[in-house]
């Protein structure tokens, strides 16, 4: 188990920083030897799930001192920081996280050659499959948020400040992430002052206090700005806009995900005993996550900046999951968090060959692709049923889980219990708009004539098809055995055992879906396709441009005719919910007022001077 772990830790972070030093011309060269250092470390990810676990130390180097020598006795004292914890929860995050490193890894040598090769990118992805793995395996917050906080530096290198617009983007992600830390920070410090143990492991405090509530809330800001809930997710979507694809996918959209979800976990199952309000407020943020994210995605029009959106709300069943306390609903959070790294990783990868392809952000220009792309349009299907809860598919299986987990939470006595026809139906709402919002995704890209301008585009590179499909293999392989295999084999190990409320059987309804395909397709053959008539369109008597169509994006307009919805946009295009403009507005104000009180006069600096030094007298006495 020692050798596995080193690998998967050390390996990548160390190939990853020699990597740097190769000339950026050999840019495929170094793509190839990060896929393969990707694959090794997926490999010893799945060997290692099959081990026992358990505690181990990570160790210090003190074999190599003579043992009573005083720097043998350091390190042995120092021992405790660098325990690991090697349960099931962390055996499974780490598979995935090898899976999308060597995915990503292999899309970006077909996707970032044309265009640019930048140096430091596969030096930086291996540097946060490493880090990934050591805050996931890591047993002490410190030695946690020693990786958490290099993860945070790796996110901000992967977006590129090509121009002032991606710049603000990157330094906004690294602003947020950065303050997130320094919060979490202080949380570990008040929990220490406090004097209970920082080992995740043995930690199990109380919120009955005013101060630890505080400790629990400091370190939840640090699991909701990494995950990108609300409200601190305004980096994602910018983040998604502004970033290549290859980035996108592998951080806001599965890494990041899986880790700040992966220690929303940890505070909820383990670290804290979460009180009845606590979880009624959490409740709140879950649900206003998905609803407000998915409406914010309905009115985008760059495919980038929707999935963006899309990556916030669906943060918001894996908070409601875990919020429930109760074993369905964390089994639906837990499952719902390794679903969503799936498929969204997939449309992160699918709007990245589209954006290679034409160049183009806007839905609206596009149309038409599924005749030159198909490939990446079944891919983009998949991925877009599955997000939006269809079944028989992997979104649908976790989500489905959630609301039986919603039903059981309602049994209870408290006031969050009793309002759970409230997360049902927001819950369940969410799915419904986010199915809308993928209408217009998949019939704005993919739907319709296509652009004369694009009937020469063909899918010709291999390194970006092949990962998007095994995306989807694996998308419906969940979903199709999920119930049979996946929930009780993989996630009840996790989750601990349960049973369902209401009857599903996921094989089944995977056999009748596929059925149900099967004769539509032969009715269309035989009774059907003999049967169409071709005329050419006809529009109030004038001849009509045969490859324009009503675009899907002009539907979702209307919504900006309501005069709420359409005051909250424009709200939202002037950043008035944006906690790092209200933070970096208020900060500049203070400044400006601190600046317009120095006027040169030394008398007036005696005086701050001496307010100062009574402000420290009063409250160091």
């Amino acid at each position: 188990m020692m050798r596995e772990v080193y690998i998967i830790i050390f390996l990548p972070v160390i190939v990853g920083i020699i990597l740097y030093a190769v000339p950026r011309k050999y840019f495929t060269a170094k793509g190839i030897v990060a896929s393969l250092v990707a694959a090794v470390s997926l490999f010893y990810s799945c060997r290692l799930y099959f081990t026992d676990g358990g505690m181990m130390n990570l160790g210090l180097g003190q074999k190599f001192f003579s043992e009573g020598s005083q720097m043998h006795d350091l390190l042995v004292q120092a021992e405790s920081f660098t325990m690991l914890n090697v349960d099931s929860l962390a055996k499974l995050i780490i598979i995935f996280v090898g899976l999308f490193t060597l995915l990503v890894s292999v899309y970006s040598i077909g996707y970032l050659l044309p265009r640019i090769r930048p140096r430091s990118f596969f030096t930086y992805v291996l540097i946060t499959a490493g880090c990934s793995n050591g805050a996931v395996l890591a047993d002490h917050m410190l030695l946690f948020i020693f990786f958490w906080g290099i993860l945070g530096i790796t996110l901000y290198k992967l977006i590129k400040g090509y121009n002032s617009v991606t710049a603000a983007a990157a330094k906004k992600t690294f602003i947020l992430i950065g303050a997130s830390d320094g919060i979490m920070i202080l949380g570990l410090a008040i929990l220490w002052r406090l004097g209970y143990p920082l080992s995740i492991s043995a930690m199990s405090v109380p919120t009955t206090s005013l101060i630890t509530v505080i400790a629990f809330v400091c370190l939840l800001i640090g699991a909701f700005t990494k995950a990108g809930a609300f409200p601190f997710h305004t980096w994602v979507p910018d983040y998604a806009t502004h970033a290549s694809a290859s980035s996108s996918a592998l951080m806001p959209a599965s890494l990041d995900k899986l880790l700040g979800i992966y220690f929303l976990a940890r505070l909820f199952n383990s670290m804290f005993i979460i009180n009845d309000w606590i979880t009624l407020a959490v409740l709140v943020i879950g649900v206003s996550t998905i609803i407000i994210a998915v409406m914010m995605a309905l009115a985008q029009h760059d495919y980038k900046r929707l999935l963006g959106y899309h990556a916030v709300s669906q943060v918001g069943y894996m908070v409601t999951g875990f919020a429930l306390g109760t074993p369905l609903g964390v089994a639906g959070g837990l499952f719902h968090m390794f679903n969503h790294a799936l498929y969204k990783s997939g449309l992160f990868l699918a709007a990245g060959h589209v954006e290679k392809h034409t160049g183009k952000h806007n839905i609206e220009d596009l149309g038409g692709l599924s005749k030159v792309m198909p490939l990446t349009f079944f891919s983009s299907i998949i991925f877009a049923l599955s997000i939006s809860g269809i079944p028989p598919l992997n979104g649908f299986a976790s989500k489905w889980l959630i609301y039986q987990g919603i039903v059981e939470f309602g049994q209870g006595s408290g006031i969050a219990n009793q309002l759970w026809i409230v997360w049902l139906a927001l819950t369940m709402f969410g799915s419904a708009l986010t199915l809308a919002s993928f209408i217009k995704f998949l019939s704005g890209i993919f739907m319709g004539p296509l652009n004369p301008t694009y009937k020469t585009l063909r899918e010709k590179n291999y390194f970006m098809s092949i990962p998007q499909l095994v995306l989807a293999v694996i998308c419906i392989g969940l979903g199709v055995f999920a119930s049979g295999w996946v929930i009780p084999k993989v996630i009840q190990s996790v989750s601990g055992s349960f049973s369902y409320i209401g009857f599903w059987e996921s094989s089944t309804v995977s056999l009748l879906v596929l059925i149900s395909i099967i004769l539509g397709l032969v009715f269309y053959l035989l009774l059907f396709k003999k049967n169409i008539r071709v005329e050419k369109p006809f529009i109030l008597g004038e001849p009509n441009d045969t490859t324009s169509s009503f675009h899907a994006g002009e539907f979702f307009k209307t919504i900006w005719g309501n005069s709420f919805l359409n005051s909250m946009y424009k709200a939202a295009e002037k950043k008035y919910f944006d906690i790092y403009e209200i933070s970096r507005g208020t900060v500049l104000g203070i400044s400006k007022a601190l600046s317009w009180l120095h006027l040169g006069v030394l008398p007036v600096y005696l005086i701050w001077i001496i307010a100062g030094l009574l402000v420290m007298f009063i409250i160091f006495l």
